[in-house]
């Protein structure tokens, strides 16, 4: 996933290169490229974030049920 919005930065940094302005580079910048590619990885990352919230929980739950039962 990393390399192809790392790709497509490269992609649209040539874009912005070419822009008769600096501010059309950065506003070609910014809309072609950043805000879509920071919107893909967050929504490309959104399953292992669960994946990591639910193993955290686990992990809490199953500290305070040890910690809850007393030693035998």
């Amino acid at each position: 996933m990393y390399i192809v919005a790392i790709a497509w930065l490269y992609v649209v940094v040539m874009m912005a290169l070419t822009e008769s302005s600096i501010v059309a580079g950065l506003a070609t910048f910014l809309f072609y490229g950043l805000a879509p590619v920071a919107l893909l990885v967050w929504l490309m990352g959104t399953p292992q974030r669960r994946r990591t919230r639910k193993a955290r929980e686990a992990r809490e739950a199953a500290a305070a049920d040890s910690a809850r039962q007393p030693d035998q």
